[in-house]
């Protein structure tokens, strides 16, 4: 009876990952076995959780105020078209407007990075037994590949109006343009019309997957991040 329930408990796993119901899920992991073998269903789910706590952490890292900002690894830059810009004004005498500048670039993706969230579940949800096999004995950011190939173009789509709309909800739009309107106002430059939401969007995406590999080597290269049985049990897999 009680290999039934095992066998049971494995076959339904995958279908059990949701975000948001973390306690409920570990209940269910508490009922695999300890011993013996790693099965297909803990691999699965090994990796989703390793997953999981990539995305979130990152999300809500990078969501809050001063997420991208302060951080040097995610931080936005200016585009070399606008540092340009940014070079002009500060020999003008308008370093505090070029500051303020780069500062709502990052406030607006800060606003913006929650829309990755439902977009990261559905991914981590149709992942297969042979892409966790693929990730488990891949490189330290074969998980990160994988969500970055099966999501790009959809965070992208997400991202976009989000960042417009975060735009002009920080501000950004508006210091902008007046960055832009004292910039072309300066005789003998080259005026400039860059796209804000698209260079934010991008980079903001490029900020996220950053978060997401890098607590992905920590889960896969130190053993103390494995704060779950199930991790300890499938990365133990790839320590031999």
């Amino acid at each position: 009876m009680n290999i039934m329930k095992n066998k049971f408990l494995l076959l339904a796993l995958p279908f059990l990952l949701i975000l948001n119901g973390c306690a409920e899920l570990q209940s269910v992991i508490n009922t695999l076995p300890q011993t013996g073998p790693v099965g297909e269903a803990e691999i699965g789910m090994g990796l989703k959780q390793a997953l999981e706590f990539g995305v979130i952490e990152g999300v809500d890292i990078l969501g809050q105020k001063d997420g991208y900002f302060k951080d040097q690894a995610v931080r936005i830059l200016l585009p070399n078209e606008l540092q340009k810009v940014d070079q002009t004004l500060r020999s003008i005498g308008l370093s505090a407007l070029a500051d303020e500048g780069l500062r709502v670039l990052n406030r607006a993706a800060e606003d913006a990075v929650t829309e990755a969230k439902p977009i990261f579940v559905s991914a981590i949800k149709g992942l297969t037994f042979q892409d966790a096999m693929g990730i488990l004995t891949g490189n330290n950011q074969s998980a990160t590949t994988y969500l970055k190939n099966r999501t790009t173009s959809s965070l992208v789509t997400a991202f976009e109006p989000r960042i417009q709309n975060s735009l002009d909800k920080v501000g950004a739009n508006e210091v902008w343009s007046n960055i832009i309107e004292k910039y072309n106002s300066v005789p003998l430059v080259k005026p400039v019309n860059p796209n804000l939401t698209e260079y934010v969007t991008q980079k903001a995406i490029d900020g996220l997957f950053v978060k997401v590999g890098n607590k992905e080597i920590e889960i896969r290269n130190n053993i103390s991040a494995r704060t779950t049985p199930l991790l300890q049990r499938v990365f133990a897999m790839q320590d031999k």
